[in-house]
């Protein structure tokens, strides 16, 4: 099968398309044809040796597949062959086939097609999880989400509008900006422009924002805590620009709160819970509530190019790649 090798740790340009044989099937395993695998910031950072998950060379990245089931473990009895999955595989998804397994495996509704399979559980999950369990969301707060033209910040732009809240969005253009208007802000900021953290006591009359939503990190972290409200609540989601610092008497003096999102972990420990939320998050599309924002399509070959987009925060929503 053609996958996408990473053979030695590096950046994207190092990966390479390659010829390999198929993952070997194990106990408790689904084999998925692979349609149609997301990009995410985890993938940039597995192959640098980085992440949390740590995959030793040579291996493919891609966390995030949607495909058809094509064999299956002798203990695994609730999938057929030919149904249409989407699989979480921390790993091994630019390729051809993917061994996944079987509690990392959710059925497709219908309606859905495998470009938005692929982009759904991982972004959609960790948002909703961020804004539910994490940041208790009330209806009426005010939601500031940083990268919010990206993949996981459209997604939080659209749940938190949809839980009742006020969404100021914050991005690096007014292209960007444009797109989270189509998705339910109310506020922008472009925080390439002065006088961030002013721009934000003026959209919110002085009072500040009750939750900060956080995948960037670098200096945009602190400014905006800086304009946190009391009793707010800062995600820390991730950190494309960079891990920040942050002075402590800042949440002390503002009675607030700096709170860690790890969906991964959230989803390992808590599978119960996890699973209520993607069966709330799928009956949120099935009813039309959700509309995942795909970029243009990608081919495997482009693999390298699209984790150096990620990298350098030029995606507007998911960038997929079919195959």
């Amino acid at each position: 099968m053609k996958a996408i090798i990473c053979s030695e740790f590096g950046p994207p340009e190092k990966l390479q398309l390659v010829d390999v044989d198929p993952p070997a099937l194990g106990a408790g395993q689904v084999r998925i044809r692979v349609r149609a695998c997301s990009a995410n910031f985890p993938d940039t950072l597995i192959i640098q040796g980085l992440y949390q998950i740590r995959a030793e060379p040579p291996f493919s990245p891609g966390s995030e597949v949607a495909g058809e089931v094509i064999e299956l473990a002798d203990d695994v009895e609730d999938f057929s062959l030919g149904d249409r999955v989407i699989g979480l595989c921390g790993f091994g998804g630019f390729a051809e086939e993917v061994v996944v397994q079987r509690p990392q495996v959710l059925p497709m509704p219908a309606a859905m097609s495998f470009k938005e399979g692929a982009a759904f559980v991982m972004a959609y999950g960790t948002s909703y999880h961020a804004l539910k369990q994490r940041a208790q969301l009330k209806e009426g707060e005010t939601v500031l989400v940083l990268g919010a033209a990206g993949g996981v910040g459209l997604t939080a732009v659209e749940l938190a509008k949809i839980m009742g809240a006020r969404v100021i969005a914050c991005a690096s253009s007014q292209e960007k900006l444009d797109l989270t208007a189509t998705y339910g802000a109310e506020g922008e900021i472009n925080y390439t422009e002065p006088g961030f953290k002013d721009r934000i006591k003026e959209l919110t009359g002085g009072k500040g924002v009750d939750v900060i939503y956080d995948p960037v990190g670098g200096d945009l972290f602190e400014q905006a805590f800086r304009a946190i409200a009391w009793g707010g609540r800062a995600l820390v989601i991730g950190f494309v620009a960079g891990i920040p610092s942050l002075p402590l008497n800042l949440p002390l003096l503002k009675g607030s709160s700096v709170v860690g999102v790890f969906y991964g972990a959230f989803a390992a420990k808590e599978p119960a819970e996890n699973m209520r939320n993607n069966r709330e998050l799928l009956q949120m599309y099935s009813e039309g509530r959700l509309k995942p924002c795909l970029s243009k399509p990608y081919s495997l070959a482009d693999v390298p190019m699209v984790l150096r987009k990620l990298m350098d925060r030029q995606a507007m929503g998911k960038m997929v790649v079919e195959i």
